[in-house]
């Protein structure tokens, strides 16, 4: 490879590897895992080992992957909160002993695991934590306190009054926590998180610190930083004195006089990891005398006196058994395998997620299949290729229709996901009722998670037309019920009957259709039986709406199972009809009105609400397809620009006589 070449493909690499670590570092979404980062940092590496003379300081070898986000306070390290070189053999391993022996002599290493998370500074005056941060680049971090100070194994107030301590750790998230947490977002139907690394990642750079309360996440500290009033001169002496401060510190760490012995330890983390309740993706070993650190001293991205070992993702082949699909309690079809069990990262792996039909489809996945299987994080079984086919093999197909009910299933334009279309689903049944208790839609108060699975492991609950059904004896027999707490629920499923229709329509579930669209249907049919009979056509003229909302609303309401449930909530006595006139009177239909200053009498939400009433829309900007702008007083930019297109600029007292 000539000079030319080479410069070409070291600034490809960089693109690349400065693409991820903003996916990693500060978006917590990496797109590919740790064995294929290492791989394209490793080639970069050597490239400009072998091209030393295009090395430029911006290079993603030369500087840490984060950035402090903007979200945040910035936080200068005082300390820099360096990196890590890898390495990924033993051999490498003796490179780094002959390294250190060549500037010290005797050194005696300390080797610790390393822990998948993400890195933070704590700070203490006189034994009280006052800030807490993330490593952003090394220099510059992001200033988290508020949030740091709901990790419960984060002192807030040490057993010694140091006068001044700067620690650094590794903020994770558990393995029996991250599933419990990937549970309930799947119930919420929200996106689950990839690993628990980048759980607690993105649990900890939340603005809102009760959300990163909720998340419990632990930290290990394994680092001093910073210490005024406390003499220390070795890392071992260090964990042991940060221990009885009231730190929680490396579980595990040991004391090595060889390179022989190094290596010994670090097969035996490796042949554990599998066991342990948290992400590790490799071990540290560090020099343990202080004073010879400072001999050592640090390249522009790493200290010489310190060494990551990575270990590769363990692989193994075994044969696809067959699969089976489960239905989510989102409705979604989910497809696993089932394998010959075969030991992976220290447990026995026998079952394996395969994702969804573009998955299974790339991979050319059969049943009968010999594949290769690993653990991506070190937890969740997943398959990396195909090996061979089994004679005979056909492709797999997901069925169309649900395990579950057997209503047909539904893959949308543009979706992995292929959904059961059955609002009944007995699959998805606790999903449904927690979204049709829920504010926004009947707002039926009592009624949250916890309460609503007792009612369907029960047997009490299996539609929601089924709640309009409970009895205050059937409710008392749960556990922790007593009767005023029976009563006011059922006095809050009572309530709920008089609902306005376009939180009925909202809770129904119906795939695409939000609150929004669901106030826009109901306005513009007025009763649930109108929308039963508009056609496709009729509904995607609703503006707002397009093929595909219409779509999702005519299927849904073409299905039997919808008639039965609302046949049983009409039953029930719940309100299937709009309240306000103006759902009938829709004056405002294909009109929008945008709306700019302070008005005299009246809130912006107050006139978007009557706008919305009588089938108008309301838009954040002013364009040509704008019909009126209602003008306050300071209005600004956009009453500007309506004068210069030639809008119908009214007054409040013109919009009071549009709508009287």
């Amino acid at each position: 490879m000539n000079l030319q070449e080479a410069e070409k493909l070291i600034a490809e690499l960089s693109e690349q590897i400065r693409y991820h670590n903003k996916k990693y570092y500060d978006e917590d979404a990496p797109e590919i895992d740790d064995a294929e980062y290492d791989a394209l940092y490793r080639r970069l590496e050597n490239l400009e080992a072998e091209f030393p003379e295009l090395v430029k300081p911006d290079s993603p070898t030369q500087t840490v992957g984060g950035h402090a986000l903007a979200k945040f306070s910035p936080v200068t390290h005082t300390v820099p909160m360096e990196s890590l070189h890898d390495s990924f053999s033993e051999q490498e391993l003796i490179d780094f002993d002959r390294r250190v022996r060549a500037v010290v002599q005797d050194p005696v290493y300390i080797v610790e695991p390393k822990f998948d998370g993400l890195s933070v500074s704590i700070e203490y005056r006189d034994g009280v934590l006052v800030r807490g941060s993330t490593r952003g680049d090394g220099t510059v971090g992001e200033d988290i306190t508020e949030n740091i100070r709901t990790i419960r194994t984060v002192p807030k107030k040490l057993k010694e009054p140091i006068p001044f301590l700067e620690v650094r750790g590794e903020v994770y998230m558990s393995h029996k926590v991250f599933f419990e947490l990937s549970a309930m977002q799947e119930l919420n139907g929200e996106k689950t998180f990839k690993n628990p690394r980048n759980a607690a990642a993105g649990s900890l750079r939340q603005k809102d610190a009760k959300i990163t309360a909720s998340r419990k996440l632990d930290i290990f500290v394994f680092n001093v930083q910073q210490i005024n009033g406390v003499e220390l001169s070795e890392h071992d002496e260090a964990l042991k004195f940060l221990k009885n401060l009231g730190f929680t510190v490396p579980p595990f760490f040991t004391r090595c006089n060889t390179i022989e012995e190094v290596i010994a330890e670090v097969r035996r983390i490796g042949e554990m990891r599998g066991s342990l309740d948290y992400s590790i993706d490799g071990a540290v070993v560090k020099v343990n005398s202080f004073a010879q650190r400072r001999m050592l001293g640090s390249t522009a991205k790493f200290p010489r006196w310190a060494e990551a070992f990575k270990y590769p993702p363990e692989e193994k082949q075994t044969k696809l058994l067959n699969i089976e699909v489960n239905v989510g309690r989102t409705g979604v079809l989910t497809p696993t395998g089932v394998f010959e069990p075969v030991m992976l990262a220290g447990t026995t792996v026998s079952r394996a997620t395969l994702h969804n039909q573009d998955f299974i489809s790339e991979k050319d996945i059969r049943i009968g299949d010999t594949v290769v299987l690993r653990k991506a994080g070190e937890i969740i079984p997943e398959v990396v290729s195909v090996v061979s086919h089994a004679p005979d093999s056909v492709p797999f197909v997901l069925p169309n229709t649900c395990p579950s009910c057997g209503a047909p299933v539904v893959r949308e334009p543009g979706e992995a996901a292929t959904r059961c279309t059955n609002p009944e689903c007995p699959a998805q049944l606790l999903r449904h009722l927690i979204h049709f208790c829920s504010r926004d839609a009947m707002d039926i108060d009592g009624f949250g998670p916890a309460v609503l699975e007792q009612l369907v492991s029960s047997g009490l609950i299996a539609s929601p037309a089924d709640l309009y059904t409970l009895t205050e004896e059937q409710l008392i027999s749960m556990e922790r019920m007593g009767k005023k707490s029976a009563e006011n629920r059922l006095n809050a499923v009572e309530k709920s009957k008089q609902n306005d229709l376009y939180r009925l329509v909202y809770a129904l579930g119906i795939p695409h259709i939000g609150l929004k669209a669901a106030k826009l249907l109901a306005a513009r049919f007025g009763s649930i039986d109108e929308i039963f009979r508009a056609s496709e056509e009729e509904i995607a003229t609703i503006d707002g709406f397009g093929e595909i909302m219409a779509r999702s609303v005519r299927q849904f309401f073409d299905l039997p199972n919808t008639a039965h449930l609302i046949g049983r909530l009409r039953d029930a006595g719940v309100n299937l009809t709009a309240m306000s006139q103006g759902a009938k009177d829709l004056r405002f239909a294909g009109k929008t009105f945008v709306l700019t200053g302070t008005l005299p009498t009246m809130t912006r939400s107050q006139a978007t609400e009557i706008i919305e009433k009588f089938g108008g829309k309301v838009s954040g900007s002013v364009s040509k397809k704008t019909d009126y702008v209602l003008a306050g007083e300071n209005a600004g930019s956009k009453l500007t620009k309506a004068n210069q297109l030639g809008i119908t600029v009214i007054t409040e007292e013109d919009f009071e006589k549009m709508i009287q």
